[in-house]
This record gives structure tokens, sequence and C-alpha cells, in this order.
């Protein structure tokens, strides 16, 4: 079912959307081009979780994200200048060009960042929820994982651990239905995740991850949940990728005309065509594209004519 539109929301909720994908597409090209080096995990198609769910969250929520992380440190409202440059290595970078793609994090916009250890962030966002509970601040803690991520011990121990201190925690699964490049019902009993939560004592609930609206409503209800100390929640976001796993995949496991049925039902082509049928214009809807786009290539531009990060600081800026 699809949620009804209020245009002004809507309107900036397909703006957020559409500078995501952009980012996405200039990486993807800047990948191929070989001024980006090294693993890159795209999320292209999946906008609609990214957006939707910080969209419920407030300036002082936490956000730990999956490796495929650049959507969600977009909706946190970090720079795309400042996350292509890390991806590019420069001195300007979030992380000052230290964490690529993969591993980069920027904790002025609560975005706590990006793990490349599968389902490693969930155990790190149950700290971040404890210490709001010792500092008595009504903050949350929202941790993203990957489907194939369920089966992790850490992401078990993890709920537990949030379930049995009702410590404000939300765990958010992006089931774009393929554990890397496994389809997930191959790999579980029950391919209906959320059903995990009741072991733990925790509500579960899976929804459409491909409606923005629907996913703001029910992360905003689970984060007041967790806010009035009621704990935990696990959401499973159903969605599709219409990428690879990581770039240079050729998906030669994805079966015939399934990436032409998921672009039917994707976020941004499901938002336009919600708002063209309520009334709004395609020009209009056209010029927010158009927008998004700009901003972007604006964005690398800058980014790609900042310094490379110098070799010598290599040690610098890091914990260990």
């Amino acid at each position: 079912m699809t949620s009804p539109i209020d245009t002004n929301t809507a309107l900036a909720d397909l703006a957020a959307m559409y500078r995501i994908r952009h980012l996405e597409e200039k990486i993807t090209e800047l990948r191929k081009q070989q001024i980006i080096q090294g693993s890159v995990h795209l999320c292209i198609g999946q906008e609609a979780v990214y957006v939707g769910a910080r969209g419920a969250l407030t300036d002082d929520d936490r956000v730990f994200s999956t490796y495929r992380g650049h959507g969600w440190a977009m909706a946190c409202g970090v720079p795309a200048e400042g996350i292509l440059a890390e991806l590019l290595g420069r001195e300007t970078g979030v992380c000052r060009g230290r964490g690529g793609s993969a591993m980069f994090s920027a904790a002025d916009y609560g975005f706590y960042g990006e793990n490349s250890i599968v389902g490693a962030g969930a155990p790190i966002a149950c700290g971040a929820a404890l210490s709001a509970r010792v500092k008595h601040e009504p903050r949350v803690a929202l941790t993203a994982f990957g489907d194939g991520a369920m089966n992790q011990g850490a992401i078990h121990e993890a709920m537990n651990f949030a379930a049995y201190l009702s410590l404000p925690v939300l765990f958010v699964c992006e089931n774009n239905t393929y554990a890397e490049l496994t389809p997930i019902a191959e790999t579980v009993r029950d391919p209906e995740l959320h059903k995990r939560a009741a072991a733990y004592g925790m509500p579960g609930e899976r929804i459409d991850g491909n409606d923005v609206a629907a996913v703001r409503a029910c992360m905003a209800h689970h984060a007041h949940r967790a806010r009035e100390g009621h704990g935990p929640a696990l959401i499973e976001m159903m969605t599709q990728r219409l990428v690879g796993h990581y770039y240079g995949d050729m998906q030669s496991y994805r079966p015939r005309g399934e990436l032409t049925a998921a672009k039917q039902h994707e976020p941004i082509v499901r938002l336009r065509t919600q708002m063209l049928a309520s009334g709004t214009l395609g020009n209009v809807l056209d010029d927010v594209e158009a927008d998004a786009r700009t901003y972007i290539e604006s964005a690398a531009a800058v980014a790609l004519a900042a310094p490379m990060a110098a070799c010598e600081t290599v040690k610098e800026h890091l914990y260990a």
C-alpha cells in the first residue's frame, strides 16, 4: 500500500533521493576512470531507506551504517564535496582522505560511519545508546546492516544486549534480498527476518523500503518509543539495489528480468509517479532532478581540485 502524498515533503524527499542517486552515479564514473581507487559499494535503488529513516530522527541522534554508506552520509547532511573528496583521497575529505569509500565517518553530522566488518556497527551503536542512557540524553542510535549480516553473531549479541537493557537502538535491516551474491532465501529457513525480533522480546516489523513516506512513519514510531524508554526495535526494509554488490560485479547470479522489474518500483520512479498522479507538474520534478545533478557536479569539481592527502601525514588523525 502506498502512503499518501504531502507535496512539500515529497519534493524535499525527491530532491534528497536524487542527490544520493547522482552522487552514486558520479562515484561510478570516477571509479570507472580509476580516479577513485579501491573497493566501492553503491546504494542505487535504496535511497528511500536513508532519506525516510534519517528524516524521522533528530540532529542529536547517531547513525552507524554498513560499508554501503554514501547514502546514509548524505541523508545525515554530510556535504557531497566532503564525501567525494574523501573517496578521492583528498585533504579536504571528511576524514582527510584516510577513510575511503568503505570506512569514512563524519561525527559532526551524527554519522558515526561505515564498517567493513559485516555486522560490526550494531555493537558500537549499542555503546552509543548506553552512553545516552548514562548521560540521561534523549538520543537514539540507528544501526543499519544488510540481510546477510542478520546471520552474524555480532548482530544477535547486540540485539540481545539492547533488548535486555531496553536501550534506544533502532536495528535497520536493508533487505535487498541478496547476501552479497547469494539470495538470502537460500541461506535461511525463514526469509522474513523481522520475525527474529520476537526471540529477544522486542518489536519486529517488515515494511516497504522503497516507500519513503512509509519508512519515515515507521521509524518515527519506533524512535519515539525508544526515546520514551521502551527499548529497541528491528525494522526490516524491503528494497532492491539496482547495481552490483560492488563496483565491477557483473551480477550474473540475478535471474533474467529481475533488474528490469525492480526499476519499475524503485523509490525515485515510485515517488515521481505518485506526485504526477497527485497533480504535480512534470517540469517541476525535472527541475528538482536538474538541481540535484548540478549540486553533485559542482561538488565533484571542487573535490577534484583539492590537494591530495600528503603521504608524510598518513599517521596523523588516526587512533589505534
